[in-house]
């Protein structure tokens, strides 16, 4: 039997596992930690974490598969994908780091996102790109360290997305994935799916900074060096696959490989995504190659900035007594017992409204300067009522990014599947079922874009067909299904939803300005 190692570096966790060619897992391992945030709206990240985490997560799942039995030469490929980078890890000549990746998350490059507006060509940056104007792309983030970082601009050779930068460190090779490429936003050629130069003389951004060597996200990038080989418990010249944006990892992890399918990512973070060949700029979604069939296909998706964050958020400053309740249950979960106590609370909350922008919002709001609101408070409501509140708004986010979706896709499935976190609760999948009128499926094996990796790594060294992996790995489970009564509430709730922003903007920016 031969295997593979799927790993995904995520924002708060590196997870990988080990996989046989039908998809059986033989072994898993995760690893975790947390961004800095050094000030408000800063998300970053040294390498140096991601890296110790992914062999980590390696040799701990390949420990777990030798005391199965799993021979080293067995192990055929390694596959990574990871976060969304933001504006890649500045590296010098010799490839180290010189300052911390600005993640997604990040939104401090504001005034580079004006120096944009004004003094770019912006229907020619849409037209080449197929993506938008805003801090939450990798580009504005790179303008930024030009403008703030000079010291850290004037020595950097190469701008390199997590993913590439640790199958470096592993291989000693050097390449980007299209999808990741694609994501950086202003500095990529969706048609020619190569660096548009056009787009990187108008940034000001030099050439040289992208490596030249682009590949598909199923490529082999290189071999496993002998010394990592020999820490990790895997032969040397191990294939190491390229991977990519792991919201498309995941993506093609739950079958998603023609148009029509899409799938909900709810972790850290939300991103729904579906399967297109064109892309319209102006309909505020991003877009990049997807990982399968990245030639032809675009991946294309909304995102909330905050999402899980938004529920750790809540959990960690307001559910102290659930928690020290949680040490005394068998399951040891607060969330579990939030869950329990939010379930008693009718839909649409008693008339509390929560927007999830507690990091700005991305797509279709594209704000950095918004803020996180709960409205109609009165004093009848609890702890209860503002955790259902919480999962409600982001339910109502997600919808937001469909019906934009909607003015661009060809089609979309009368199904919606959803991965990552959210799918381990009942209560969530019922409300996003009610908000989206969508049945909403989760996958049974619970992996995510770690499995999508791994059947990326298989794909790359022909270990499966294409046939097989259209087909994907995973087992579909019906979670829930649309109320008819509640959808119509949640219909009237999400006009009072999509109402707020707009009324509130003016405000949220006048307190962002007062507290910088």
């Amino acid at each position: 039997m031969n295997y593979v190692i799927g790993i995904d570096i995520g924002t708060q966790s590196t997870k990988a596992l080990l996989a046989d060619t039908t998809g059986a897992i033989v072994a898993q391992h995760a690893s975790a930690y947390h961004p800095d945030t050094p000030r408000q709206r800063w998300a970053e990240q040294w390498p140096s974490v991601w890296f110790d985490a992914v062999t980590e997560c390696i040799a701990g799942c390949v420990k777990k598969a030798k005391e199965k039995g799993v021979d080293a030469a067995s192990i055929r490929a390694v596959c990574v994908s990871s976060l969304y980078g933001g504006s890649g890890i500045p590296v010098d000549e010799h490839i180290e780091p010189l300052h911390p990746c600005l993640i997604w998350m990040d939104r401090r490059a504001t005034a580079e996102v004006e120096w944009v507006r004004e003094n770019v060509n912006l229907e020619r940056l849409y037209e080449i790109t197929g993506n938008g104007v805003d801090s939450y792309y990798g580009y504005t983030k790179i303008l930024w360290l030009r403008n703030n970082r000079r010291e850290v601009w004037d020595k950097t050779r190469y701008f390199l997305p997590p993913n590439a930068f640790v199958i470096h460190r592993l291989t000693g090779e050097l390449a980007i994935d299209h999808s990741s490429a694609g994501n950086i936003g202003g500095v990529y050629d969706v048609e020619q799916r190569a660096w548009s130069k056009e787009a990187l003389d108008l940034l000001g951004i030099p050439a040289s900074m992208m490596p030249a060597r682009l590949v598909d996200s199923s490529e082999v990038v290189g071999g496993l060096l002998p010394q990592w080989a020999e820490r990790l418990g895997l032969a040397a010249n191990t294939p190491v696959v390229a991977g990519g944006v792991d919201a498309a990892v995941a993506t093609f992890a739950a079958g998603v490989t023609r148009a029509g399918h899409h799938v909900a990512m709810i972790g850290t973070s939300m991103c729904w995504g579906y399967i297109n060949q064109r892309v319209d700029a102006r309909h505020g979604l991003v877009s990049m190659p997807h990982v399968y069939n990245g030639r032809s296909d675009l991946y294309i998706f909304g995102g909330a900035s905050t999402a899980g964050a938004c529920v750790a958020w809540y959990r960690e400053q307001f559910c102290h007594a659930e928690t020290e309740a949680a040490k005394a249950t068998p399951h040891g979960d607060a969330h579990r017992l939030l869950e329990e106590e939010a379930s008693k609370i009718a839909a649409g909350s008693d008339g509390v409204v929560f927007l999830p922008y507690l990091m700005g919002e991305r797509s279709p709001v594209w704000d950095a300067k918004a803020s996180g609101t709960f409205v109609g408070l009165s004093l009848f409501h609890t702890r209860a009522t503002l955790y259902r509140a919480v999962l409600e708004g982001v339910a109502l986010a997600l919808r937001h990014n469909i019906e934009a979706g909607r003015q661009g896709a060809q089609s979309l499935d009368d199904k919606l599947i959803v991965v990552g976190g959210a799918a381990h609760s009942d209560l969530w999948m019922q409300i996003i079922a009610d908000v989206t009128g969508y049945p909403v499926l989760s996958i049974e094996q619970d992996v995510e874009a770690a499995m999508g990796a791994a059947l990326l790594a298989a794909l790359g060294v022909g270990l499966i067909s294409r046939e097989t992996a259209e087909g994907g790995w995973v087992t579909f489970v019906e979670r829930a299904r649309p109320d008819a009564a509640r959808e119509r509430l949640y219909d009237e709730r999400f006009q009072v939803y999509t109402g707020l922003y707009p009324a509130l903007k003016p405000l949220m920016h006048r307190l962002q300005a007062s507290s910088s």
